[in-house]
């Protein structure tokens, strides 16, 4: 399973690194790497279902439930109908 967040939809993303000996020389030895999501698992109780719901969500996915409410951003999302 893709690390993707269920709320923003987020997901990893490739980068090239770049260090500080990179703006001395103007040569990249760093190569790419993967940047990942902050992703966490979490059970919420929601009460307007009256049940819990496991969610993979990424912690800008969590404050936007905080902010909105749970029911109101699952339902924005199309996890719950």
């Amino acid at each position: 399973m893709a690390r993707t967040c269920d709320i923003t939809g987020k997901h990893s993303q490739v980068g090239g690194g770049y260090s500080n000996r990179v703006r001395a020389t103007k040569f990249n030895p760093t190569g790419k790497r993967r940047r990942q999501v902050n992703i966490q698992k979490k059970t919420l109780f929601v009460p307007e279902l009256g049940k819990k719901i496991t969610l993979s969500v990424s912690a800008k996915g969590l404050k936007t439930m905080k902010k909105r409410g749970a029911y109101l951003t699952l339902k924005k999302a199309g996890l719950v109908a």
